[in-house]
């Protein structure tokens, strides 16, 4: 017997919402019920999470900025270390090869307090045997001294991150490309790389929010970032649950989002091998 038009219609309706539905992150749902969750505390509750909001409101900006200049810093120095480790060049490859090794053997706390203490104090002993006056007066700014820490120390990172995405292109390419008169540097920045980062995508985006998470760290450089805004509320009004409940709810919506639009790009620079 025959189908009627209706009965073969509906499955392929069905079929179109399904694909749609599945094309949705679903893990924004969770972004949401996050937000939700905050502004449900701060509209029943404004006292005291109204008020901590309000106070660490200006801590999260400065989270957000310091963690993206530092990334940006990171993905160029990063790129240079990559580029470094996989040199034919001996000299070039060793000095990136320590400089890895050694970064990445010390906390990333203790490199910021290096930064933020130690570094000036070498700079002002310069200034004294130099007889350099700008040297002596040299003050260390928090923010500065924090983003140069943190650029430094996930550079080394995501050096060995460069590495791994340019030593998975097969050899060949290179060799294509060098048969069709391009120098290294142009098959390197034309066919390499661009390879290369789509493969690295997934642990760049997985560096970033953990960097996000680690710049909680320059609290103790005197950065007054949403860590640090956090310990000055409890400090003056003694509600340690309620602070830190807000404070890791704000954090869990910075590094939620961050990964959702790195799961975005990595689904639209894909491509199929």
């Amino acid at each position: 017997m025959q189908k009627t038009p209706e009965l073969e219609e509906t499955p392929k309706r069905e079929n179109g919402f399904h694909k749609k539905f599945k094309d949705i992150d679903q893990w924004w749902l969770l972004v949401a019920i996050v937000v939700l969750l905050i502004i449900l505390l701060v509209t029943t509750k404004p006292d005291p999470y109204n008020r901590i909001l309000k106070f660490v409101g200006d801590g999260i900006w400065v989270t957000l900025y310091t963690t993206l200049i530092s990334f940006a810093l990171v993905l160029v120095l990063g790129l240079f270390g990559g580029l470094g480790r996989t040199s034919h060049n001996k000299i070039i490859r060793g000095i990136a090869s320590v400089y890895v090794e050694v970064v990445r053997g010390v906390p990333l706390l203790v490199q910021l307090i290096i930064w933020y203490f130690a570094f000036p104090a070498m700079v002002k002993d310069l200034g004294h045997a130099w007889n350099i006056q700008a040297f002596i007066d040299y003050k260390a700014n928090p923010i500065v001294m924090a983003i140069l820490g943190m650029t430094v120390c996930y550079a080394a990172y995501m050096s060995e991150v460069y590495r791994a995405g340019i030593e998975s292109i097969p050899k060949g390419q290179m060799e294509a490309a060098r048969s069709l008169g391009m120098t290294y540097f142009q098959a390197m920045g034309h066919v390499i790389l661009p390879q290369a980062i789509r493969v690295i995508l997934p642990p760049i985006g997985n560096e970033f929010v953990t960097l996000l998470k680690d710049s909680s760290l320059v609290s103790v450089v005197a950065v007054a970032d949403l860590t640090r805004r956090g310990r000055e509320f409890m400090a003056a009004n003694f509600i340690p649950i309620q602070t830190w409940m807000m404070v890791a709810l704000l954090y869990l919506v910075m590094t939620l989002v961050a990964a959702r639009v790195v799961k975005w790009l990595e689904k639209h620079s894909r491509y199929e091998r």
